[in-house]
């Protein structure tokens, strides 16, 4: 009877170490990436009776089996449903990640790396990624030579360093029109002409205006005021910044106190073929105003040709080349070019050359009105369009870990990758607390490098947290068993407390 009391004991022990593992279950029903885990049990040693006989040829007897009792439960093994996806909870924070598939994020707290599904990131004062526990997220860098992402050994993902909280100035190289130019646009047979305005930024992120006219040309030179339908000229008028003030033209103040104005002899400009010298231009020494001048023997101005017969672009053509348009194999007359400074190669100048592209400029009716506007870039490619010095306005994670940097003028900048971690099996990993997990000799080990997520079919959400994995209903299902079992065995203890009771009142 005392194996009954022994088994009894250990039948509460396993009992006990389950409903341990439920409770720890149910209370972390709300925590982060918490995995739920399971307790399986299995019989222990046999004390065996009398041992298994084979049949007896000799005796006839038939075969008999072993006589064995048990001596209890015990726990087998408590698993953790690593593998099980949690529910999702969307909080639409940037920083809140969720991978979808298998894989762990990858952090560190200053000498070892750890292992979670907790996505709740942010950023601390030294602008490293890292999670509520202090530890930093780790992923890959982004190479200084080419721009792209570096796989190698995992090292912190730091994306608000001083030089990545604002993105740096970028000169324009291209802008390219688009519009309509009406034949019977009263305004292009003015002497003012149709006014262009071509905004562009230079190297360290300032803004300007390069102003154009834009008028009929004439058929023929000598034939008095007959105008070509077809061919257009445009005129560089003047270069402005931001504040409206013209860089052909420089300011000093006059005895008497009043501002005096006169050329920029320093500022030298091509444009279309055509190098602008300070003979081109007269200013009011009183007002500052800009004019050409009538002894100029060049107009900085390029040509544009267009089919009469169905009014599709032909080309824009520089002073050289004027309204001619060879088949010449590569020749491009799509566009012209503006260049400020002496030389556009020269150290310290801070202007680019813009090439300007009027390939999507058309001359169609449009009851009188012309209608031209200017785009920043590239017209195939988008590149090229310079923008102003940028501050981070906010950082945003794609779905394959990407970390971009958004700024307010418009761009955006790759700061590194999230690398995850993938094991052969997850559940041999071991729980070290607060969401984090550690490898054992069971659950494979980390190359140091990691993996990207999409590798293995998954994906990272942002603006949503995966929650914990716990089933209640199966919980709670667990708990009654585990309650009824316990129970059982205690009241084995209890009759077999009463069967000594009165085996010991035996000699009474």
């Amino acid at each position: 009877m005392m194996r009954s009391l022994g088994s009894a004991v250990s039948g509460l022990k396993v009992h006990q170490t389950r409903m341990d593992v439920i409770g720890n279950n149910i209370s972390n029903v709300n925590t982060v990436g918490f995995k739920s885990s399971k307790v399986t049990f299995s019989d222990i040693l046999y004390q065996t009776t009398a041992n298994a006989s084979g049949p007896s040829a000799t005796s006839g007897s038939a075969g008999t089996n072993a006589k064995q009792i048990g001596l209890g439960a015990s726990v087998s093994a408590i698993t953790a449903n690593i593998e099980g996806t949690g529910g999702s909870e969307r909080t639409d924070a940037a920083l809140d990640l969720m991978i979808n598939g298998d894989n762990f994020f990858i952090v560190n707290n200053g000498s070892q790396n750890y292992f979670t599904k907790d996505g709740s990131f942010k950023i601390d004062a030294g602008g490293n990624l890292c999670n509520s526990y202090g530890c930093k997220v780790m992923g890959w860098q982004v190479s200084e030579e080419t721009g792209a992402i570096q796989k190698d050994i995992v090292t912190p993902l730091t994306v608000m360093s001083p030089e990545q909280l604002y993105s740096d100035p970028e000169a324009t190289t291209d802008v390219y029109l688009s519009g309509n130019i009406d034949q019977n646009s009263v305004q292009l047979t003015e002497s003012s002409g149709y006014p262009l305005s071509v905004g562009f930024y230079d190297k360290i992120g300032n803004y300007y205006n390069a102003s154009f006219a834009v008028k009929q040309a004439a058929t023929e030179e000598g034939e008095g005021n007959a105008l070509a339908k077809n061919i257009y000229t445009v005129e560089l008028k003047n270069i402005t910044d931001k504040s409206g003030n013209s860089i052909l033209v420089t300011s000093t103040t006059g005895d008497d106190g009043k501002p005096v104005y006169a050329l920029n002899e320093t500022v030298n400009i091509n444009f279309a073929g055509v190098q602008v010298e300070s003979g081109n231009f007269t200013v009011d020494p009183e007002t500052g105003e800009l004019s050409y001048s009538e002894e100029a023997e060049i107009t900085p101005q390029a040509y544009l040709v267009f089919d009469q017969a169905n009014g599709a672009f032909v080309g824009v053509g520089s002073y050289e080349n004027g309204t001619e348009f060879s088949a010449e194999e590569g020749a491009d007359y799509s566009s012209v070019v503006l260049s400020i400074g002496a030389e556009t190669e020269e150290e310290g100048n801070v202007f680019s050359p813009v090439s300007i592209d009027f390939s999507q400029i058309t001359k169609y009716n449009n009851s009188g009105t012309t209608n031209i506007e200017s785009n920043f870039g590239n017209l195939k490619t988008g590149l090229g369009a310079g923008h102003k010095m940028g501050n981070m306005t906010g950082i945003a994670v794609n779905k394959e870990g990407l970390v971009y940097g958004n700024y307010d003028n418009g761009e955006t900048k790759l700061l590194g990758q999230i690398a995850t971690a993938s094991f052969s099996n997850p559940s041999g990993l071991e729980s070290v607390g607060q969401n984090m997990y550690t490898t054992t000799l069971n659950s494979g080990h980390f190359n140091g490098i990691g993996v990207e997520v999409s590798l293995s079919g998954g994906t990272i959400t942002s603006g949503v947290l995966e929650m914990s994995n716990v089933d209640l209903a199966g919980e709670f299902t667990s708990m009654i068993t585990t309650q009824r079992g316990f129970q059982a065995n205690s009241r084995i203890i209890t009759v077999t407390d009463t069967l000594l009771e009165e085996l010991i009142n035996l000699k009474r």
